[in-house]
């Protein structure tokens, strides 16, 4: 009998194994072979000091912040704007600008960017940080080229704004915003510069499965789980939208026209910082006018070139910037169109990335996510009513002395613990899965390593997989077993009554539908 249900589990969990390996791509990502390697260690942006050029430095001016209301089509933000000031408390007049483009998650201007604005209205540079439009913004729904037209009101807002030199606006965008910016400097060649922060260059999908391999590779996470990112990035996901996710801002690069400012912390895990910066240079070669890049790297700072090795000291709470970024940053946008080309054009602190971005391969079976729920769902419910429908149909024959769900015996003898462990097995599995990945997700966004949790929660999950299915080999013997005997024995049933057979059908199809969901995100992986 033992080694029967051994042989049986171990045939089941090949199947599972196979099943998984089958339907969905592999994660196979292309290492970097060829590195950046920048010409200097040292940052400093150089020909701000040429003759003709002034620029002022992080701390020279005291800032005025002024609340001011922006209009949109069909809406209104709020944002504020930063000005420098003389000695006499006066604004300064013919200064260059700076429109904050945000990144994803951000859209509150009183807690966006306070230090950078801040920094920058201090050396010499107004600054206007606007809300980000909500009412058209969501996870599932975003329109990059719409979003470019609404800040596009901003800049025309700094334009006008009291001591701001209208030929000298920029943007600066960070992160989800570097998608935004080269599409209105190549809608509105008159936008002086743009100012790309942690630019994913790569649409969104790409980017979203780089990154979610980095955070996985810096969790320590089992190879195994690995599997999973194509087949979760990769699919359509469920309830339909994120139409953005394909979001191709190279085209835009091609046509810009205005320096561009790339700028990188090495310490960013979810960025290609290589790949990013080499397909900005080359795209914007593209174009027939003049749009030359500076790229400058800085060591230790992550995705908003913060040092989080430091304790937080920003207004929010916030980790510090790297101290040279704003100096850097403010040299370079006083400095233009001087600090443009002025070499090196790739310096700092030296980037090393590991892995290429590329596209995502598409799941064939399992492509669309509303299924995929579906199958859990369904499978879930199957199990937990039929349990349930059992349940109450044995209170029943209690309370009402009667015998079997209906009449007779429930199920045949040796069927009925297996078939509970198999369903509530597979319940519990899927369960665990959706916690850890939860942790797993949690230790990630947060830079943080736990073994015990990582390695320990994965094989707790596996563990149950295993338990699942050895139930299922149990029930499946007593099932053979229990039809060899009705050959020569019609009294020998496996189930009794229209409850008892309903239940034994249910959890086995709800059970089977959850252990290939399983077996499909990796819970079996036997290394094929």
């Amino acid at each position: 009998m033992v080694f029967r249900t051994i042989a049986t589990s171990v045939a089941l969990l090949v199947g599972l194994a196979v099943v998984g390996s089958v339907a969905g791509p592999t994660w196979d990502p292309v290492p970097v072979t060829d590195h950046l390697e920048p010409a200097s260690s040292d940052t400093t942006v150089h020909g701000a000091d040429a003759p003709g050029v002034t620029t002022g430095e992080i701390g020279d001016h005291a800032v005025r912040t002024t609340d001011v209301t922006i209009e949109l089509d069909g809406a209104t933000v709020h944002g504020l704007v930063r000005q420098p000031l003389d000695a006499d408390g006066q604004v300064l007049t013919d200064r260059p600008g700076v429109v904050f483009v945000h990144g994803a998650g951000t859209g509150d201007a009183a807690e966006a960017f306070v230090d950078t604005a801040e920094l920058l209205a201090s050396a010499g540079i107004v600054t206007l940080v606007p809300d980000k439009r909500l009412d058209t913004y969501s996870t599932r729904d975003r329109d990059y080229e719409a979003m470019a037209a609404d800040y596009a009101r901003s800049v025309a807002f700094l334009r006008g704004t009291d001591g701001v030199d209208p030929d000298r606006v920029g943007l600066y965008g960070e992160s989800e915003g570097t998608w935004i910016v080269p599409v209105m400097q190549a809608r509105d060649p008159s936008i002086a510069f743009t100012v790309l922060v942690s630019a994913p260059v790569v649409p969104p999908r790409e980017q979203a499965a780089y990154a979610v391999d980095n955070y996985l590779r810096n969790t320590g996470v089992p190879g195994q789980v690995f599997r999973a990112i194509p087949r979760a990035v990769g699919m359509q996901l469920p309830g339909g939208g994120f139409g953005y996710a394909d979001f191709d801002v190279r085209p835009w690069l091609e046509r810009q026209s205005a320096p561009v400012l790339v700028v990188y912390g090495t310490a960013d895990p979810s960025m290609p910082i290589e790949q990013g910066a080499r397909l900005i240079v080359a795209d914007t070669a593209v174009s027939p006018d003049d749009a030359p890049v500076t790229v400058r790297y800085y060591g230790g700072a992550d995705h908003g070139i913060r040092l989080r090795d430091l304790p937080p000291d920003g207004p929010n709470g916030e980790y510090p910037l790297h101290p040279d970024f704003p100096r850097d940053l403010a040299a370079w946008v006083q400095g233009l169109p001087a600090t443009a080309e002025s070499p090196p054009q790739i310096a700092g602190a030296t980037p090393d990335q590991h892995y290429l971005a590329a596209p995502v391969p598409r799941p064939r079976w399992w492509g669309n996510g509303d299924v995929v729920v579906a199958v859990v769902v369904a499978g879930t419910g199957l199990v937990v009513l039929a349990l349930a429908a059992w349940g109450v149909a044995v209170l029943a024959r209690r309370l009402m002395g009667r015998r079997g769900g209906v009449t007779g015996r429930r199920f045949a003898p040796g069927v009925a613990a297996p078939l509970v462990t198999l369903g509530l097995a597979a319940i519990a599995t899927v369960v665990a899965l959706a916690l850890y990945l939860l942790v797993v997700a949690r230790l990630a966004l947060d830079y943080e390593r736990d073994a015990l949790l990582v390695q320990g929660g994965w094989v707790a999950v596996r563990l149950l997989g295993v338990v699942a299915v050895v139930a299922a080999a149990i029930l499946l013997q007593r099932v053979t077993d229990r039809r060899s005997r009705r050959r020569s024995d019609r009294d020998v049933v496996l189930a009794d009554g229209a409850v008892a057979h309903l239940t034994l059908w249910a959890v086995l199809v709800g059970s089977a539908s959850l252990l290939v969901t399983l077996a499909y995100w990796g819970v079996y992986q036997l290394g094929i």
